[in-house]
């Protein structure tokens, strides 16, 4: 394995930008609190182990060089993603009073985020792209994958974890119906743009 800081790096900056796992980590913690959110991020980091394999197999070749498989999972991401986007613009408010969320909310959450995660193309790339570039192909391939792997799924956890707090610090200046409604609206407007970003997304 080489230069494993500047890997982390890059990981890191790319965990942290703003995109669809990060939008419904903030929106799952301000609407059904830290464990709300959790449940979303325990889908992400599966749907990441899933992609991680996928890319490591000739799966990931397919994708990579199939311009239908590239596009069917293009359109499939890019449908689920403004489907998500409707569905926030239309959610009621509710007081951000958290009350322990339902078994049902926590398996939406999960299912939310691994869809998020399986169902874009770019992830897969991703991995395919940057990872090798870390790999020290005289030593075994699989040991350091699995270790990038592993680092890449635990930056998840923690930088999600950090935004899904900020999130829930930030309740309290949003507990009202006029402001949730609005963050609702933006929230979903945002979940949108990312479906037709995806949806006109070149490999």
């Amino acid at each position: 394995m080489t230069s494993y800081g500047v890997f982390l790096l890059i990981a890191a900056l790319t965990v942290l930008s703003p995109g669809p796992g990060v939008l419904l980590t903030l929106s799952n913690s301000l609407r059904d609190g830290i464990t709300g959110a959790l449940s979303g991020i325990a889908g992400i980091v599966l749907g990441t182990l899933l992609v991680s394999f996928v890319s490591a197999s000739s799966l990931g070749l397919l994708l990579a060089t199939s311009t239908v498989a590239f596009s069917i999972m293009k359109w499939v991401g890019a449908a689920y993603l403004i489907y998500l986007g409707v569905k926030k613009w239309r959610t009621g408010t509710k007081s951000f009073a958290f009350s322990k969320p339902k078994r049902e909310g926590k398996r939406g959450h999960f299912f939310e985020g691994f869809l998020i995660q399986v169902t874009n193309p770019k992830a897969v790339f991703f991995f395919m792209a940057i990872f090798p570039q870390f790999v020290n192909y005289s030593q075994g391939f699989a040991i350091q994958f699995s270790a990038l792997v592993l680092s890449y799924v635990a930056l998840v956890l923690f930088i999600h974890f950090g935004y899904a707090n900020l999130a829930r610090f930030a309740k309290r200046s949003l507990d009202s119906a006029q402001s949730q409604k609005y963050l609702n609206r933006v929230s979903g407007a945002i979940f949108i743009s990312f479906g037709i970003g995806l949806a006109n997304a070149n490999r």
